[in-house]
């Protein structure tokens, strides 16, 4: 009897335990989640993509009289960020310029290169040549992709609310 006991108990605390998951992720976002138009029509994030070591990349885009790209990476732990505009059309007295997929090259060796030496500083100079308007700044409120997958790195920045 005691057995059966046992087994009963097990099954009643695992669907307790597989309710409160299912309940827990129904509120958590996705990377999918995170894409969006930020700004009407002519404005938003893309391309989310997981650094590992809590770092998210993605780009903050515009295209209304004119076009930018900013790639931002994000260190969700140290709650930093590095921004850099790398392509720009019809913003600025600049030429026109599209340096990502350069930009890109270097972020990727930069994190594979050396790991453990990684910095948004040692970035913002391995970008320098190639990213324009590279900025460093503390974060006051979670991107999204930090929040879909690194909520427990939110600290005291104010959390992400996905508008609908």
């Amino acid at each position: 009897m005691k057995r059966r006991q046992r087994t009963t108990l097990a099954i009643v605390v695992a669907i307790g335990i597989a309710i409160f998951v299912a309940v827990s992720q129904g509120n958590a976002l996705t990377l999918a989640e995170c894409e969006r138009t930020t700004h009407i029509s002519h404005g938003g994030e893309r391309n989310h993509r997981d650094l590992g070591n809590a770092r998210v990349l993605y780009a903050e885009w515009w295209s209304q009289e004119g076009v930018y790209l900013d790639l931002v990476i994000a260190d969700c732990a140290a709650g930093r960020a590095l921004t850099t505009r790398t392509r720009e059309e019809f913003i600025s007295q600049r030429p026109p310029f599209d340096r990502t997929a350069k930009a890109i090259d270097i972020i990727e060796t930069e994190l594979t290169a050396a790991p453990a030496l990684f910095s948004l500083e040692r970035l913002a100079t391995a970008l320098h040549p190639i990213g324009r308007d590279i900025e460093i700044a503390d974060l006051t409120a979670d991107p999204c992709a930090c929040a879909a997958l690194y909520p427990e790195h939110r600290g005291d920045r104010q959390a992400f609310e996905l508008s609908q």
